[in-house]
């Protein structure tokens, strides 16, 4: 059993290695990360604080910019695809 059950869906999303909070207010959001971080500390689990991101307004999810608008596709993604020559070849697909 995941040793987030009781708060997947309710306050977090959890994705493989990477987990995202949310909450109807910031207070809220502050509110579950320290229930999150409570837990990480009772199971005596570590975090990398190189790769950890707080309070932060918008983030890249699977190549997907997720922010307050709701998911969008990652422009630069986009930039990068539409800058590539066209193949004129069945072997440069």
């Amino acid at each position: 059993m995941s040793i987030f059950s009781d708060f997947i869906t309710k306050i977090m999303e959890v994705f493989m290695d990477d987990f995202t909070m949310h909450g109807a207010s910031f207070d809220e959001c502050l509110h579950h990360l320290r229930l999150v971080l409570r837990r990480y500390i009772d199971i005596n689990l570590v975090l990398s604080f190189e790769k950890c991101r707080f309070m932060v307004e918008q983030r890249v999810v699977l190549r997907h910019v997720v922010s307050s608008r709701g998911l969008e596709i990652d422009k630069a993604k986009v930039d990068i695809i539409q800058s590539l020559p066209h193949p004129k070849c069945f072997k440069d697909v």
